[in-house]
């Protein structure tokens, strides 16, 4: 049974709570078990993902965190590298669903990360269970 590691960011807490909850409940819909494993912040998720593919352990991968904009470039630093650095992942051929919302404000996040809104953490889950079917038919 193909496993999927969540690697979450748990900067903010309460945000992470409804990602988790979305994606875990997309995963287990799908029928497939998961592992969640915590980072200090969004810049260390794509490192993350990667210690863990170099195990290979796991099939795929849920990367969830929040990035809200401040007063500082520091915004643009994290959501810009952390994407690049998930994209960079899912070119060397890991199925990734990245679900790290960069907003402006808490409410944007709030109804980004709820489950029964846009549900932003169980999209994720989705994409990374289409990318690996789809992995699947490309190697068949």
């Amino acid at each position: 049974m193909p496993r999927i590691l969540i690697v979450e960011a748990r900067f903010y807490e309460h945000l992470n709570d409804l990602l988790l909850q979305g994606a875990r409940a997309a995963i287990e819909a799908d029928g497939h078990t998961h592992e969640t494993v915590t980072v200090p912040g969004a810049l260390e998720v794509p490192a993350a993902i990667a210690l863990a593919a170099e195990i290979g352990r796991y099939d795929g991968y849920v990367a969830l965190g929040v990035v809200i904009r401040g007063e500082t470039y520091h915004f643009e630093i994290v959501a810009s590298e952390s994407a690049r650095g998930i994209m960079a992942l899912t070119l060397d051929g890991l199925a990734i669903g990245n679900g790290i919302l960069t907003v402006e404000n808490e409410a944007q996040a709030l109804a980004r990360a709820r489950p029964d809104d846009k549900d932003k953490g169980g999209e994720a889950a989705k994409a990374v269970l289409a990318m690996m079917k789809l992995r699947e038919r490309f190697a068949s």
